[in-house]
C-alpha cells in the first residue's frame, strides 16, 4: 500500500514499500575480518525522566539487541558514542551497561569490547567550567578501565573531552595515554573520534593539524605496541585512514570507524585492509555479517556488491550534524521490531526532522533491512499520522 513520505522541500512523494526482507541468516563465525557493531541503548518509555535526569534504560530490550548482533557473528562495541555516551547516558549508566552486557556476552560466547573514557568528569559540567587536572583525567580513565577489565571485556580507550580541554600540547597526551597503556592488563583499542562526531574533541592529540595529530597518535602506539590491539579511526577521511593504516606497527590492527567509506576500507588493497568498529553496523548487522562471510571466501566483488548499496543510507544517517546519527539508528531499530517504541534517553528522538526519518525509512526498506516489512510500514504510517500526514 502506497505511503506518502515528506521530503525536504515540504511536499509529499509516493513510495511503494518493499514486501520481502533481505534473506540474512546466522552462519559461521566471521573469519577474515574482526567486526564490531557499536550498539545503541533502548530507553524505558514509561520512565518519568527529564532530559537532564540519569538515563532510564530498558535493560531487557537493550540486551536483547546485543544478542541479535552476536547471533549474526558480530562483536559488540559497548558503551560507545552510539550508546549515547555524553549525550544522555552518564558514567553510572554506562558502567551498569558494561557489566550487564559482559555477562550476556559470556553466556552466548559473544565478543565484546567496551568504551573507557572520562565522562564522569564532564557529565555534570558540559561546558567544562570546572577545573580538571591531568591527574584527575588519569584517575577517571583508571576508574573506567578497572570496570571494563573486571567485567572480562576488552577495553577501548575513548577520546576524552576533559583531556581535549585540559591538555597543553602533545606531551600531555603522550603522558596520559602512556600511563594508561603501561597498566592495561590486556591490549586495548585506541579510539580517535573526530570533531564531526563530537565538537568538543577538536584539536585532539594536541593539534588541529591532522598531520601533526597523526604523528602524535602514532608516537603513542610506537611507545607501547604490545599494549595496543588496534586503533579505531573515526575521521570520515578514507585517504587518511589508509595512510595511517600503512604506518601502524606490525600486529596493530586498524578498525575503521568511517561510516562513509567502510566497504572500500574493509575490502582493502594490495597493502592491507581495515577491520571494522562501526555505528552503522547497528542497523546493518545481518547484511554486514553476510557481506563479510562472502569476503571470507575471497570474493571481494561479492562483498562490495552487498555492502556498497548500503552507503547512501549510512551517509544519510551520519549527515551533519553527525553526532545525531543515533536518532536514525534507534528509529530503524524501532521500525525493524527490535524495540516497541521510538523513545530515546535524553529525548533525542526529536533530534532529526520528519523528512530525514522518512528518507531513512525509504533507504532502509529498499535494502530489505526490516525483517517484517509490513510492521515497518505500519509503524512508519503511525509516525506520519502523528505529524499530520493523513494519506
Amino acid at each position: 500500500m502506497t505511503l506518502h513520505l515528506p521530503d525536504a522541500a515540504g511536499g509529499l512523494r509516493a513510495y511503494e514499500p518493499r514486501t520481502e526482507p533481505f534473506a540474512a541468516a546466522t552462519g559461521a563465525p566471521l573469519a577474515s575480518r574482526t567486526v564490531f557493531s557499536a550498539a545503541h541503548v533502548v530507553a524505558d518509555p514509561f520512565a518519568d525522566a527529564s532530559p537532564d535526569a540519569p538515563a532510564a534504560v530498558d535493560w531487557d530490550a537493550t540486551l536483547a539487541f546485543r544478542r541479535h548482533l552476536w547471533s549474526h557473528g558480530l562483536g559488540v562495541a559497548e558503551a560507545m558514542d552510539t550508546a549515547q555516551r555524553g549525550m544522555g547516558l552518564d558514567w553510572p549508566g554506562a558502567a551498569e551497561l558494561i557489566r550487564r552486557s559482559a555477562v550476556e556476552a559470556k553466556a552466548v560466547g559473544g565478543r565484546i569490547a567496551c568504551g573507557v573514557g572520562t565522562d564522569q568528569l564532564t557529565d555534570r559540567d558540559p561546558g567544562r567550567s570546572a577545573p580538571v587536572t591531568l591527574a584527575g583525567i588519569r584517575a577517571a580513565y583508571e576508574e573506567q578501565l578497572a570496570v571494563v577489565e573486571e567485567s572480562g571485556a576488552q577495553a577501548i580507550l575513548m577520546a576524552s573531552r576533559a583531556l581535549a580541554a585540559t591538555a597543553q600540547g602533545p606531551d600531555d597526551y603522550l603522558e596520559v595515554y602512556g600511563h594508561l597503556l603501561r597498566q592495561a592488563a590486556e591490549p586495548v583499542i585506541l579510539h580517535w573520534l573526530g570533531p564531526m562526531f563530537d565538537p568538543a574533541l577538536e584539536g585532539y592529540w594536541g593539534s588541529a593539524d591532522l598531520d601533526r595529530a597523526t604523528g602524535v597518535f602514532l608516537d603513542v602506539i610506537a611507545a607501547h605496541p604490545d599494549k595496543v590491539d588496534g586503533v579505531k579511526i573515526s575521521l570520515l577521511d578514507a585517504r587518511r585512514e589508509v595512510d595511517l593504516r600503512r604506518r601502524l606497527p606490525n600486529g596493530v590492527r586498524c578498525y575503521t570507524g568511517d561510516d562513509f567509506h567502510y566497504p572500500e576500507l574493509i575490502a582493502g588493497d594490495e597493502q592491507g585492509f581495515s577491520h571494522a568498529l562501526l555505528g552503522v553496523f547497528d542497523p546493518l548487522g545481518p547484511l554486514a555479517a553476510e557481506a563479510v562471510r562472502v569476503l571470507d571466501t575471497g570474493d571481494a566483488a561479492g562483498f562490495r556488491a552487498l555492502l556498497d548499496p548500503t552507503v547512501p543510507l549510512a551517509r544519510h544517517l551520519f549527515e551533519a550534524p553527525t553526532r545525531f546519527y543515533k536518532t536514525g539508528v534507534v528509529f530503524l531499530a524501532w521500525l525493524a521490531g527490535h524495540q516497541s517504541h521510538f523513545t530515546m534517553v535524553g529525548g533525542l528522538q526529536s533530534a532529526r526532522s520528519l523528512p530525514h526519518l522518512a528518507r531513512a525509512y525509504e533507504l532502509a526498506d529498499g535494502l530489505g533491512l526490516f525483517p517484517d516489512p509490513k510492521l515497518a510500514e505500519e509503524r512508519m504510517r503511525t509516525l506520519l499520522s502523528l505529524y499530520g500526514v493523513t494519506s
